[in-house]
């Protein structure tokens, strides 16, 4: 077993969620340790973010990996599986993290000859609560010139990359809304608020803006994941909760539609005599492929022997975090491809039987090398 494949397998089996990923720091750090190269935790919170020549800031390079897990129980088989209940690596940041690491040793076995700065960025919490943004704001892109990452994609086979200038996923926007009543019996339901039915009226009234107020050929998701409530079958219901997301291609288009979404909760609330919040717990804006970097990376994946095949990939209403790295700097995300049939590696990101087929890992990092090669100065 090569070693980029045994740092993906150790790491599957310690999933953690959001910021909190001790073991997969102690983890991350106890290589870079035997690698050699320096690190900081600075930036954020629960990141690490490690420097090959730092005396040579002339240029940087910096290549982003992300590592949190999700809260799913894992289905696959694999003896490797997760040994924590609940969790697990159902969107291939284990393989980012480990393809990230084995850059890194490799890059670093060849330093000497690297003729330029390059950082490497282990990051949490893309999942939910946006690890990047707090890294941006505490400066970790200030140094860098251009950045690249990827994502694993089990809808392209091994051997194939897809990549593609411009805009690449969509704009997302989670967000709560919350109704409070007044709880009564139902026997004297004339005397209480039901936030139930104000959050059914929200609901209604959200989905009705999306239809009629974007226009049909534009892109656009509002779902609501979760609706949670407080009371008992014989009891108007005082509290409420939506957990909804936005999805759009537009920046314009998300700020309008989340405007009359609040203005949709204070008209619902007012009406009933209640009382509402909206709060927005996380937006990542849409990911921007430079050209000029696109361009490099295609270069990179030319080289590599293992790339048998480059492929547009077409824009998603996915979200990224990786966003605000790409909207500091000039950059780019490509989709390697992990999906491989005869390995049973056919299921989507976010399943408890996502797996991937770990040929691919070895291709990541040879894509990684080759770009900092050939864009060193």
């Amino acid at each position: 077993m090569n070693y980029v494949t045994e740092l993906r397998r150790q790491l599957h089996q310690i999933p953690e969620i959001g910021f909190e990923l001790p073991k997969t720091l102690s983890f991350v750090k106890s290589e870079l340790d035997s690698i050699g190269v320096e690190y900081t935790e600075k930036f954020g919170k629960s990141s690490v973010v490690a420097t090959l020549n730092p005396e040579k800031d002339h240029f940087t390079i910096g290549i982003r990996a992300d590592m949190d897990a999700l809260p799913i129980t894992e289905k696959t088989g694999v003896l490797y599986k997760s040994k924590h209940k609940g969790v697990m690596h159902a969107c291939g940041h284990d393989a980012h993290t480990a393809i990230l690491l084995d850059t890194v040793r490799r890059l670093f076995e060849i330093k000497d000859q690297i003729t330029c700065r390059v950082k490497f960025i282990f990051q949490p919490a893309e999942e939910a609560m946006g690890g990047a943004e707090p890294m941006c704001k505490d400066g970790v892109m200030d140094d860098i010139d251009i950045i690249i990452a990827l994502h694993v994609d089990p809808n392209l086979h091994t051997g194939t990359v897809g990549i593609v200038e411009g805009p690449i996923n969509a704009n997302s926007t989670g967000f709560f809304v919350d109704f409070y009543g007044k709880s009564v019996h139902v026997a004297n339901q004339q005397m209480g608020i039901d936030a139930i039915a104000m959050a059914v009226k929200a609901y209604n009234a959200f989905e009705l803006c999306v239809v009629k107020e974007v226009a049909a050929q534009e892109p656009c998701i509002f779902n609501v994941g979760e609706f949670l409530a407080k009371g008992g079958r014989n009891v108007i219901s005082n509290r409420t909760t939506l957990n909804c997301t936005l999805r759009t291609w537009k920046d314009e288009t998300s700020e309008r539609l989340m405007s009359r979404f609040e203005d949709i909760v204070k008209a619902v609330a007012k009406e009933s005599g209640g009382k509402a919040r909206l709060t927005v717990s996380q937006h990542y804006p849409f990911v921007i492929n430079d050209k000029a970097v696109t361009d490099k990376v295609i270069k990179a994946c030319e080289k590599t022997e293992a790339v048998n095949n480059i492929t547009d990939y077409q824009r998603t209403m996915g979200g990224e975090d990786v966003a605000f790295f790409l909207r500091s700097k000039p950059g780019c995300v490509f989709r390697l491809g992990v999906r491989n049939e005869q390995k049973d590696c056919v299921y989507s990101f976010h399943t408890n039987k996502f797996n991937l087929d770990e040929d691919a890992l070895q291709i990541g990092s040879d894509i990684f090398c080759q770009f900092v090669l050939d864009n060193m100065r």
